[in-house]
């Protein structure tokens, strides 16, 4: 291909990829000439070229335009790429791609079932926005030292002031602020064991536990969880005795995806238990809040008197998931995690700290978080009796006491990932029981969010999931209805 040739195929792959959209304009004869080193003469060329195939035209004192395509209005230009195929049926799963194509579903436009998330609407984004911007010209002024570990001395005074509230006094001087509870738990995983360690979950889990273990080269031990008392003492001692358990991992409030709350006596038992055997325990308490109950819950911290215990929190459930604010509690193992924090991101952005600082001081968090409560509690029971209504017989559910997230045992015959692949093919998103251990223990589970309102649209996709879950039984169907 001659040199203009080259330039034209270039910049028309641009157009046709969305990167120059239509009615944008694309740079000018010179700027192109200069910054492809090509003479102006090969870029006109070009130019004419594209404008021969319809893909640019020229406006008088105003350069080349991309052309729009006939009977196509702008407001009709889709702004996102098209939405990715459902995963194929029987392919080994890629938790991390699984869950990808999950949240770009949901981006375009799927009804968020399978949704990780809370409901945005949910968060007080205005007032939030207000603080950022007041204090945004203060934090430019402050410099990158405002935003070294362990985070801002406002912001940690009032996270220590909510433990109190909450029950647990702690030391100021041990919370480190990071990056979301994902980076917290992370760190905390680094600081208290080495490659190679061999680290007990719940069965089934938070799916990015067990990717963290993976990729930091860890062995998982996968502990039975029973989804109304939470992990098997006896199986997780045994696991520490004859697997050499390193550290656990666990969830005891509103876990997800079984949305179980611990009772103190078991949480006091667990925690004296690792003491016996001096074993480390990461606590991801990032539910905490979102009770439903008349008392907030205890944490393992409350019962922790070795510092074993590193309970890992943020605000992304309750308050603002796009600050990604969260902390840790890193018990004997600070200095490590503090170390580490520095190491991996160096800092967490001051602005997000100092408005989350601001909104806890100054506004109605608890009032906040009471409707929200509310709201998920009412909608977890439309959820749960939607799923008894609609679903198979054999279906059952979790009770959750907490959260915004219902675990959906299936009958034998449906599997999660054809459910899954089903339900994508109809823009509805659910959560697949298999990502939540290694193996297949759960491949007939799924996992539901109700934080969502509960709308027609949400209705109707509860009752084209059971539908797909009864085309997937062995039962009689019962009267077909249109999906």
């Amino acid at each position: 291909m001659k040199l203009y040739e080259t330039l034209a195929a270039d910049i028309a792959s641009q157009i046709a990829q969305g990167v120059i959209r239509e009615g944008e304009k694309i740079p000018s004869v010179r700027q192109t000439s200069q910054h492809h080193n090509l003479s102006v003469s090969t870029v006109i060329r070009a130019f004419l070229l594209l404008e021969s195939q319809g893909l640019i035209e020229s406006r008088p004192q105003s350069g080349y335009f991309v052309r729009r395509k006939p009977n196509v209005q702008a407001s009709t230009v889709a702004d996102e790429p098209p939405a990715p195929a459902a995963m194929a049926r029987g392919a080994t799963l890629d938790t991390s791609e699984f869950v990808l194509t999950t949240l770009r579903s949901i981006k375009q436009g799927s009804v968020p079932l399978g949704s990780p998330y809370p409901d945005p609407a949910s968060f007080p984004w205005a007032r939030l926005n207000q603080y950022a911007n007041a204090l945004g010209r203060r934090v430019g002024q402050m410099g990158m030292t405002a935003d070294l570990p362990p985070g801002n001395p406002e912001l940690i005074r009032q996270i220590a002031r909510r433990h109190l509230e909450n029950g647990l006094s702690v030391d100021a001087g041990e919370i480190i602020v990071t990056t979301g509870a994902t980076e917290a738990l992370n760190l905390c995983l680094q600081a208290v064991a080495p490659p190679g360690s061999v680290i007990a979950v719940e069965s089934p889990t938070y799916y990015a536990l067990l990717q963290a273990i993976e990729r930091m080269r860890m062995h998982v031990v996968e502990i039975e969880t029973d989804p109304a008392h939470g992990i098997n003492l006896e199986a997780l001692e045994r696991a520490i005795v004859e697997k050499g358990v390193a550290a656990c991992m666990v969830m005891p409030n509103f876990q997800n995806p079984l949305g179980f709350q611990m009772s103190d006596e078991r949480k006091r038992a667990m925690v004296e238990m690792l003491a016996r055997h001096d074993v480390p325990v990461i606590e991801n308490d990032v539910y905490h809040e979102l009770y439903y109950g008349d008392v907030h819950p205890t944490s393992l911290k409350n019962y922790d008197t070795r510092g074993l215990v590193l309970h890992c929190n943020s605000f992304s459930k309750t308050l603002s998931p796009a600050n990604r604010i969260g902390w840790a509690l890193p018990g004997r193992y600070r200095a490590q995690v503090e170390k580490l924090k520095f190491l991996n991101t160096l800092n967490t952005p001051a602005l997000p700290q100092l408005a989350i600082a601001e909104y806890l001081k100054n506004d109605g968090y608890d009032y906040h978080l009471r409707k929200v409560r509310k709201t998920y509690a009412q909608q977890a029971n439309i959820m749960a009796s939607a799923v008894r209504r609609f679903f198979p017989p054999g279906t059952s559910v979790s009770t959750p006491a907490g959260g915004y997230l219902l675990w959906v045992n299936l009958p034998d015959g449906v599997r999660a990932l054809e459910l899954y692949a089903r339900a994508q093919e109809r823009g509805i998103s659910v959560g697949a029981g298999n990502i939540f251990a290694t193996g297949d223990a759960f491949q007939h589970c799924i996992r539901l969010n109700y934080s969502y309102p509960w709308t027609a649209e949400v209705e109707a996709a509860v009752r084209t999931l059971g539908l797909l879950a009864e085309e997937l039984t062995n039962c009689t169907p019962r009267k077909k209805a249109n999906l």
